[in-house]
């Protein structure tokens, strides 16, 4: 599908200067855009690829000058990034899911499909499960007994939604991705070594022979709109209550939700984030990749953790967190200061303990 310039500039809020019916089918990198390409050239440093392409027409930063640059049209924007939100949406065909539903999809007859939905091959939709309109599910999801989707949601191959779990409008979940999976919850007859090591702290502790026995999960997942996690992302239903998920929350790929766990409005988690059990996570919150929440805490609103940050305690609203475990930024960019002095300090260390000891012998 080809968008002129005229248009995509509407869309996205900006000014077109030039040939404004010119028409383009994709966007590239200025040194690799073709004549049908829209040169993402939004910043100086980008202006040079644009002689090595082909482009005919670019999205150019603040006061560069098109036709210099042997454009035949430009696109401006205020904000260039948060112009890529609205660019990538205009041109991205997705999923090729056909409208109805596929002859090879298992629906039970209880079932309810919302106006327009459209359904792919294999997928499996359980008893008295609901579908909202214009929703897209791809090949080989499977969705659980009693569990709804609401309007306009697109699940892409493989997703797994379990029984009971409730979804509102404008979900996207990525291929591989487990909503309402049990939680991982177990018990022992008596108290179990991990149960003894925390009362006492770390002390040695002899549990004896013990076995695990399940806890079942008989909540559910609650989710809100506009809500959309990563491929092979897994989010465990409740043990009794359901786990939540806040309104506008984004989980990135290979995020772990365990049950109970509340997580706030406009959240966003990143790759590798793990979240234990019964844990809090207040609004706005962003954890960088591989960050990891300890069972049973809260973190507070608009907190900012680092990459592979460890938070073991609650984390009050506003903190900016990094390290393992966690501190504030500025403490933990002292800390690794003073990590990469530690040889150099312990060499001079070496040298004052035999100075001193010389020093006592001569007394």
């Amino acid at each position: 599908m080809s968008h002129s310039i005229a248009e995509i500039a509407a869309a996205l809020g900006g000014e077109a200067h030039g040939n404004t019916e010119i028409g383009v089918r994709g966007a590239a990198e200025p040194a690799a855009a073709g004549p049908e390409d829209l040169a993402l050239a939004m910043s100086e440093k980008y202006g040079e690829g644009l002689a090595e392409g082909r482009a005919r027409v670019a999205i150019l930063w603040p006061g560069a000058d098109w036709r210099a640059l042997g454009l035949e049209a430009a696109i401006y924007v205020p904000r260039p990034r948060y112009a890529m939100a609205g660019l990538t949406k205009l041109l991205d065909p997705g999923p090729g899911i056909a409208p109805g539903i596929h002859p090879s999809a298992i629906i039970d007859e209880s079932a309810e499909i919302g106006e327009g939905a459209a359904i792919g091959p294999f997928v499996v939709i359980g008893a008295r499960a609901r579908i909202g309109a214009g929703a897209r599910i791809g090949p080989h999801v499977s969705i659980g007994e009693g569990a709804v989707i609401g309007a306009d949601a697109l699940l892409h191959a493989g997703v797994r939604i379990g029984a009971r779990v409730v979804i509102g409008d404008r979900f996207i979940a990525q291929p591989g991705a487990v909503v309402g999976a049990d939680g991982f919850s177990f018990v022992t007859p008596e108290k179990s070594a991990v149960e003894q090591v925390r009362e006492s702290l770390g002390r040695a502790v002899e549990a004896g022979d013990q076995s695990w026995t399940r806890i079942h999960s008989l909540g559910a997942v609650e989710i809100g709109d506009d809500v959309e996690i990563g491929a092979n992302t897994a989010i465990d239903r409740g043990t009794i209550r359901s786990t939540r998920i806040g309104r506008g929350t984004k989980l990135d790929n290979l995020v772990h939700i365990g049950h109970n766990v509340e997580i706030g409005e406009d959240c966003l988690l990143c790759g590798q984030v793990g979240i234990a059990g019964s844990s809090r996570i207040g609004n706005r919150v962003v954890m960088a990749g591989q960050c990891g929440v300890s069972d049973n805490i809260f973190v507070g609103d608009d907190v900012v953790a680092g990459g592979a940050t460890k938070i073991f305690t609650n984390a009050p609203a506003g903190r900016v967190l990094l390290g393992a475990p966690a501190v504030k930024m500025e403490t933990q960019i002292e800390i690794q200061k003073a990590w990469r002095r530690l040889p150099r300090m312990m060499k001079q260390f070496g040298e004052l303990q035999k100075a001193v000891s010389k020093l006592a012998g001569k007394e």
